[in-house]
């Protein structure tokens, strides 16, 4: 049987509660909510905080809705909510066609979107998108909030910019970022339904006057830096979203990306996979376009 270390348990009750007991505990100490991924590690030992503080009841940063031409996301509304969520559908259909392949119903009832981001593992599905998106995350601590850029909240693979004693709060995404509506879609390979990522790619685009005005590529388990794949983004900007741009992008992107080889494939396969997903992922999205 597989035995965490022992650790001290506390239950936050609000949003400075849980601010006020990480600082209490020091560094040593954790948020947990879902736990899908926590426990786990704690189990095999690979993760053995001296406390666990539990902010299952701060409604503070739980739910979803729209807010100065934004739609904002609690860190702690759980991926069954956001894939249950109209506006979150109708704005961002990469929202909803990520969710739908991440895990199993279990998982998705009881996640969080904040665990998903902050455990920033290489192959999960939402930091790619929410990094194609360009959101936002409010971060919280004893110094009050700072906001993040999405691009700028993952610093390594497992690693982000939040330091000892801070919270995600929420993520924001513009719904019209340049003034006109982004069209946008995800696209999965895995081995099995609700399995982790062989590859994946979100796209985002925004077209105006025949051009692309802005656009945004995020990669899941693919090696891209910060899970973007910023060459390709900046060869399409200001060019028609033409099929062979599209393709040439794909190309981009499998060039600059830096898969790793495991028990999913190999680095040339994945290489390839990046390309293809990258080219399927802009070409539905510019198809939603309009």
């Amino acid at each position: 049987m597989q035995v965490p270390a022992s650790f001290q348990y506390r239950k936050a009750t609000s949003v400075a509660h849980a601010l006020a007991l990480l600082q209490e505990y020091g560094p040593e100490s954790v948020v947990i909510a879902g736990g899908h991924s926590l426990l786990p590690m704690m189990k095999l030992r690979l993760a053995h905080p001296e406390a666990l503080i539990d902010i299952n009841e701060l409604d503070e940063i739980a739910g979803i809705h729209v807010e100065d031409g934004e739609l904002v996301i609690g860190a702690m509304a759980r991926h069954a909510e956001l894939l249950a969520c109209a506006e979150a559908g109708e704005h961002f259909p990469i929202l909803h066609e990520a969710e739908r392949v991440i895990a199993d119903p279990i998982v998705r009832n009881r996640g969080t979107i904040g665990g998903s981001l902050c455990q920033a593992d290489p192959s999960e599905d939402l930091s790619a998108v929410f990094a194609a998106l360009r959101a936002n995350l409010v971060v919280r601590g004893p110094d009050g909030d700072r906001t993040v850029a999405a691009r700028d909240f993952f610093v390594g693979p497992y690693q982000t910019v939040l330091a000892p004693g801070e919270l995600l709060g929420e993520i924001r995404v513009p719904i019209t970022a340049g003034g006109t509506p982004a069209a946008s879609a995800y696209e999965k390979v895995d081995r099995r339904a609700g399995d982790w990522a062989v590859g994946a790619v979100g796209a985002v685009v925004e077209v105006v006057g025949g051009v692309l005005a802005q656009v945004g590529i995020g990669l899941t388990a693919l090696g891209a830096e910060r899970f973007v794949a910023a060459e390709a983004e900046d060869f399409l900007r200001g060019e028609p979203p033409d099929e062979e741009r599209l393709v040439e992008a794909g190309a981009i992107a499998a060039r600059h990306c830096r898969p790793a080889a495991d028990q999913r494939g190999p680095v040339d396969y994945k290489r390839h996979l990046a390309g293809e997903l990258v080219t399927r992922a802009l070409r539905r999205a510019v198809g939603r376009v309009g």
